[in-house]
């Protein structure tokens, strides 16, 4: 008994001296981390986490309008490749629009049309999308439009809003999910993002090659957010959720109470037929219901490459070319996706807790087997 109980003393004092060690090194935000995921059954970050969180509310539209639904609607199975890979990796919502109207849809696990969930890096195309809003309203000059202009520290570097959203800043970010120390865990636990942001340098010529970084999202988003002197999830309902009829109101994962900075590189909550009006929005060239509400130079820019020899990305949107066809993307690390092919008016949305194997080609497998099985519903309607 009495070695138990120096056991338990001597455990609980490293604990003590532990917490206070990474507190003194700056890395207090490890417990939160700790607590979000591990505390909670999970290993890395999840689709309902935002609970654990601050947040900025985005209001429903005051006008909502609901999507139509298609004369087929649910006429279709999903394939067997389909069930099979929404059991396997936890889809939540996997919906089809066609025409503009919802084609098939189903939910699982207990989420329904009005669940919210989290968008992670699919808000980085929300982020790139505010960023064509304030250009046509005047905030931001053009993607050209130096960095300098609204942080000095980046003067000089060459580096512009586009440059940003088309992930080509030279930003020395480090993109790694699972190094507790990383940037990528502080910026998603810590409580003062902006301060983690602006500590980084230049260290690649900017504007001449694609590298995905978060880092180049968030600090979009900071710019915008001096540009307008508006919060970022404000300008996002009057730009956007208000005119496009959101039917579900929205959450957006802030640092913390006092900064109240979001997380603009992910961590949107909606739903799947919410997040479908990004991609129809694009789809028709930034025009809604007949009024212009993004420019359409804007988006045609946005889902075109800007580089030749990194054709799946454009400016915040990810590219592909798979089956033959011209397909832009909102897609986030744990296989969300917002799918959209112009060609045939087609969007599909499928969200959940995991994503396929990576492969050798842009995306996981996952992808391409929504695109493929979604073809082959189709053809049972033939």
């Amino acid at each position: 008994m009495k070695r138990l109980v120096r056991f338990l003393k001597r455990f609980f004092i490293l604990v003590v001296i532990l917490v206070i060690g990474l507190y003194v090194t700056g890395y207090g935000y490890i417990l939160k981390g700790v607590w979000v995921v591990y505390l909670h059954g999970h290993t890395t970050a999840y689709i309902d986490d935002f609970k654990f969180f601050e947040t900025e509310k985005i209001p429903a539209s005051t006008h909502p309008q609901p999507w139509p639904i298609h004369k087929d609607y649910n006429s279709a199975e999903a394939t067997k490749a389909l069930s099979e890979m929404n059991d396997t990796l936890g889809t939540v919502a996997f919906l089809i629009i066609k025409n503009d109207s919802i084609w098939f849809e189903k939910y699982f696990d207990g989420f329904t049309k009005h669940s919210q969930t989290n968008s992670f890096s699919m808000a980085k195309s929300v982020t790139s999308a505010l960023l064509g809003k304030a250009i046509d309203d005047g905030f931001i000059k053009s993607l050209e439009q130096p960095v300098g202009d609204f942080y000095p520290q980046y003067a000089g570097t060459g580096m512009t809003v586009g440059d940003l959203s088309s992930m080509a800043s030279g930003l020395n970010w480090d993109e790694s999910y699972f190094n507790p120390f990383g940037m990528t865990a502080r910026a998603y636990y810590d409580a003062d993002l902006a301060k983690t942001i602006l500590k980084l340098k230049v260290v690649d010529t900017p504007g001449v090659r694609f590298k995905y970084l978060s880092g180049n999202t968030e600090l979009l988003a900071m710019v915008i957010q001096k540009a307008t002197n508006k919060k970022l999830a404000d300008y996002l309902h009057e730009s956007f959720w208000q005119p496009l009829g959101f039917e579900n109101p929205a959450v957006w994962q802030i640092d913390d109470e006092e900064n109240r900075l979001v997380k603009a590189y992910c961590c949107i909550g909606s739903n799947a037929r919410d997040f479908a009006r990004f991609g129809k929005l694009y789809k028709d060239f930034g025009k809604w219901n007949g009024r212009q509400i993004l420019d359409s130079n804007f988006v045609a820019k946005s889902i075109t490459p800007r580089f030749a020899d990194s054709p799946e990305y454009g400016y915040g949107f990810w590219l592909s070319n798979y089956l033959e066809k011209k397909i832009f993307v909102m897609r986030a690390i744990l296989g969300q996706y917002v799918i959209v092919i112009p060609e045939d008016d087609l969007i599909i949305v499928r969200l959940g807790h995991k994503r396929g194997n990576k492969t050798d080609l842009p995306f996981s497998s996952d992808f391409y087997v929504y695109v493929e099985e979604v073809y082959k519903m189709f053809g049972q309607n033939q």
